[in-house]
């Protein structure tokens, strides 16, 4: 429930919205540099792991690709990770009808640095 909740804005909220991007016109136009940075300070604290990366655009969103560390279903992986690791992740099959058969977790990198910084040190010990 968390997990859709979190990506739906109710009136209340979006009036605040509204007001804020009245008071600061500007905000969203810092927004791409902003996340940017974010993923670059995730991937490049992954170099060292053993996950396939190619650097996302236009999203707060990372795949890694984890077909060099387990050939597991999505699914299971990311609830084993959360579980073992610390570090939650997303499965992509869960957007498809039918599971697509790479091997990819979707992990978000709207988070603090140290968050990150600390989910990647852990990536890179499995």
């Amino acid at each position: 429930m968390h997990q859709f909740v979190c990506f739906v804005a109710v009136t209340p909220v979006q009036l605040a919205v509204a007001d804020f991007m009245a008071a600061e016109p500007d905000y969203p136009a810092t927004l791409p540099a902003f996340y940017q940075r974010k993923r670059d300070l995730f991937c490049d604290a992954l170099k060292s792991s053993r996950f396939g990366i190619t650097p996302s655009a236009g999203t707060y969103f990372q795949l890694l690709d984890y077909s060099a560390i387990s050939q597991s279903p999505d699914l299971q992986l990311a609830q084993d990770w959360t579980r073992e690791h610390g570090v939650a992740s997303i499965p992509i099959s869960v957007f498809y009808e039918a599971p697509p058969e790479q091997h990819y977790l979707r992990f978000c990198f709207a988070k603090r640095d140290e968050v990150l910084l600390e989910a990647a040190e852990r990536l890179c010990k499995i």
